[in-house]
């Protein structure tokens, strides 16, 4: 085990390296950030930011010799910077792990290898499989970059044979996959943690709603069957075994108006629509990375009461900011700001979960509350 006092590292400075931060530092562990941003909300809050690149011979040689184990924030991380730590200091999840969800293709396949179900989708890595692609994937669908996308970018919509070539250019002629955009009663996610024993626990179910791409909403318990739920945790646990993944991963579901459940995505780290935890779970996901990391035995994973959770975006601080006595005036309401100076729309500034033990209440409150705090 890797006991309090001992240092992590931290590859990446966003909010979600942040939160991590706050639960190892409460835990007793000192944090190191690697984040290139001079004002990256992790690495304000570590014991020590190393503003370098990723792929800085010096931050890396640093990162190696003063950490116990180093983990990431986000899966973009260079596959080089990964594979030269691990030469040296444990990296959790690995690099071959990280570099499986990476890129959509390799993503999809080993999903169709366990044999789990994904929305059609064709391969497309050139101009030349365009037009068998739209042969076989039924319009309207997403062509989606296989690599470096996310929250909707990356992302275009064909409702036309005739559109694709432009989109295709649009991504930079770069691989991407083709895929049916299917009819969805609601998008649901699994949000567990795995040891380096293949233990896994499993946090509740999430229900997810978007807007232009980013979640907006996250509500638990998702309003699904306990059947579809079972079904969720069972297939999102065969990934993280298929991966031989050590930390916390998120896997994304569709579940169509049939009542069919496909793999959407897999991220290799805490999630966005696991940020309810924080306020309502025994073990928050960040505290649950902290202790798979440093081989700890988990927590537990229960939810005390059903919560919502809502995103704020950058759009809410036009022209000012946002009416945050309006969302204090409710005492189920919990704000979390991720320390960003610049707000941008589309940019996660923050999220509010509202606790109350009736679902719907919950979700009718936050959705009040986050109306009220963009009004005059």
């Amino acid at each position: 085990m890797i006991l309090p006092g001992r240092t992590l590292g931290m590859l990446g400075g966003g909010q979600l390296g942040r939160m991590f931060t706050v639960a190892a530092r409460t835990m007793g562990y000192r944090v190191i950030v690697l984040d290139p941003d001079p004002d990256s909300p992790a690495g304000r809050i570590a014991d020590e930011h190393l503003h370098a690149a990723y792929e800085d011979p010096w931050a890396l040689d640093q990162l190696a010799r003063d950490c116990a184990v180093v983990t990431t924030e986000f899966e973009n991380v260079p596959a080089a910077t990964l594979e030269r730590l691990a030469r040296d200091v444990p990296v959790r999840p690995s690099a071959k792990a990280l570099a499986m969800t990476q890129n959509r293709i390799r993503e999809k396949r080993l999903i169709t290898a366990l044999g789990l179900a994904t929305a059609p989708y064709v391969e497309v890595t050139d101009e030349a499989d365009l037009a068998a692609a739209v042969r076989a994937v039924p319009l309207p669908a997403i062509l989606k970059r296989a690599e470096l996308g996310y929250d909707g970018k990356g992302q275009i919509v064909i409702h036309e044979a005739g559109q694709l070539r432009d989109a295709f250019k649009a991504l930079g002629r770069a691989p991407c996959v083709l895929e049916q955009r299917v009819a969805l009663a609601r998008e649901i996610s699994v949000v567990l943690a795995r040891g380096l024993d293949g233990e896994i626990t499993t946090f509740p179910v999430v229900e997810n709603e978007h807007d232009a791409g980013i979640l907006f909403l996250s509500s638990v318990p998702a309003r699904v069957t306990p059947t579809l739920a079972d079904e969720a945790r069972r297939a999102a646990a065969l990934i993280a075994h298929g991966l031989e993944y050590c930390g916390v991963l998120a896997v994304e579901f569709f579940v169509t108006a049939g009542g069919e459940l496909l793999v959407n995505e897999i991220a290799p780290r805490p999630h966005n629509s696991g940020h309810y935890t924080l306020d309502v779970c025994i073990t928050s996901q960040f505290e649950q990375q902290v202790r798979m990391i440093c081989e700890l035995p988990p927590g537990d994973t229960e939810a005390l009461s059903p919560v919502a959770m809502v995103n704020l975006l950058g759009q809410l601080w036009a022209p000012g900011f946002p009416r945050w006595d309006r969302l204090f005036a409710d005492p189920r309401a919990k704000l979390h700001l991720y320390g960003k100076r610049v707000p941008r729309p589309g940019r996660k500034m923050g999220h509010f979960c509202y606790v109350h033990p009736e679902l719907e209440t919950a979700r009718a409150r936050a959705l009040a509350i986050h109306r009220a705090l963009g009004s005059a």
